[in-house]
């Protein structure tokens, strides 16, 4: 099964793309803290956020840099052939919901 649910904070305002067949995408980054007992300190992790159509339209108005949310989808890798010939490839999560979390005040 490939499942994910991150609680994080959004690491910038969301791109909203909106596409002439009448498609919406929204991107944006999402910063998970957690402990690491080699090095007794926090790390963060950073994950790339997707979404599509409504969840993305919700994500476009509502998110902003700082804001505490809950993205729940599935793990995808996006696959491309840079300029420089290369084959390239990042891992999103390509989100079915994502939910704001804190106050509505929280990462202003």
């Amino acid at each position: 099964m490939n499942s994910v649910v991150i609680v994080g904070r959004a690491g910038q305002d969301p791109e909203v793309k909106y596409f002439d067949s009448g498609k919406v995408k929204t991107t944006f980054s999402v910063a998970v803290n957690r402990w690491d007992n080699k090095s007794k300190a926090e790390v963060t992790d950073w994950f790339n956020i997707e979404l599509w159509d409504k969840q993305a339209e919700f994500a476009g108005e509502y998110v902003k840099k700082g804001r505490q949310v809950c993205a729940d989808g599935r793990l995808v890798v996006n696959k491309w052939q840079g300029a420089d010939g290369q084959q390239k490839s990042r891992f999103v999560i390509r989100c079915n919901n994502v939910r704001l979390l804190g106050s509505k005040n929280d990462g202003q």
